[in-house]
């Protein structure tokens, strides 16, 4: 039977191509994008605690195209945003824990998952906690302010509060090819920031101020949301990293602890005796744990190519990311 089909299947292969051209036949061989399931990973009981998994580098785009490693079809604010909607129709989810594993990464990512998770907690009422892991930096700690509390692993590092935009200048070794770029431009500051030349004094004035702005509406959030006087949070957001202990004595966390007692704090804030803690996936994705991740990068190609889509190809990007 085996040596009927081959002849059959090579038959098809070559016919494929010629059908594909016609246009009443479209072939997608990309598997469609199925619904979130949820999946209990941890505890019992009809009453819920969702675990919203924030890993990687934080960027509104999707990941470029890996030979080994597929990039997802779904970006990280569009994954956030479809599972705390789902967590919000469902009555029986009483506490959000948000794991965050980041160095942060774009302003508008950054700040985006900031107003879905404050957005979320204020329609649903429901305690929420931050749960930094090995980094919970920039932009992560960004995120990390929506939530009620902040609870850092023992060997977390937080902080890199601040900006940094990034931009290359290639101008030298376009000098060293013998290429000269030329910009016909409307006004002097169209290509501000062109990787061809150097910063002119007011370019890099007008830079400064869009970074001295961000960095002010960071700075305004941990104010109003760790409670800390202004000049306090300005002393210590020069964008230096803190271990655990040193962010707890800044007041920039709450509690140091591990996962396994954020999930009881999450519990006793929603005033549960027993709850199963749930994660969102789709089919056919791995889960075991409350330590399993969300579709989120486990290699250093797939993380470099977040970090790398994060950086953008296309002229300076300004990010709130830890990047030394």
């Amino acid at each position: 039977m085996r040596r009927l089909l081959a002849p059959t299947v090579w038959l098809l292969l070559l016919v494929l191509p010629v059908l594909a051209g016609c246009s009443l036949l479209t072939i997608d061989f990309q598997p469609k994008i199925r619904p979130l399931e949820e999946e209990t990973v941890e505890g019992k009981g009809r009453n819920k605690i969702l675990l919203l998994d924030l890993s990687g580098v934080l960027t509104e785009e999707l990941p470029s195209f890996s030979l080994t490693t597929p990039p997802p079809r779904v970006s990280l604010l569009a994954r956030v945003r479809e599972e705390l909607a789902k967590a919000e129709k469902d009555d029986r989810v009483k506490a959000l824990i948000v794991r965050i594993n980041s160095p942060g990464g774009t302003i508008t990512a950054s700040d985006v998952l900031h107003h879905e998770i404050l957005a979320f907690k204020q329609r649903k009422k429901v305690p929420v906690i931050a749960a930094i892991m090995d980094v919970g930096a920039s932009g992560g700690y960004y995120a990390a302010l929506a939530a009620d509390s902040i609870v850092a692993n023992p060997t977390t590092i937080t902080g890199s509060i601040g900006v940094v935009m990034v931009t290359i200048n290639a101008q030298g070794l376009m000098q060293k090819i013998g290429v000269a770029p030329l910009a016909i431009k409307s006004g002097p500051m169209k290509d501000a920031g062109s990787p061809f030349r150097a910063l002119t004094g007011p370019e890099l004035a007008v830079f400064q101020g869009i970074i001295d702005d961000m960095y002010g509406r960071f700075v305004s959030l941990i104010v109003q949301s760790r409670r800390l006087p202004e000049d306090r949070v300005r002393a210590l957001a020069d964008g230096r990293v803190y271990t655990a202990e040193q962010a707890l004595k800044l007041g920039l966390v709450d509690r140091i602890a591990y996962l396994e007692d954020v999930v009881a704090m999450a519990r006793e804030a929603a005033q549960l005796d027993e709850a199963k803690v749930i994660m969102y996936h789709r089919p056919k994705e791995y889960r075991a744990n409350i330590y399993s991740t969300s579709a989120a990068p486990t290699t250093a190609e797939s993380t470099l190519a977040q970090f790398a889509a994060a950086l953008g190809a296309a002229g300076p990007r300004f990010l709130y990311l830890w990047w030394p």
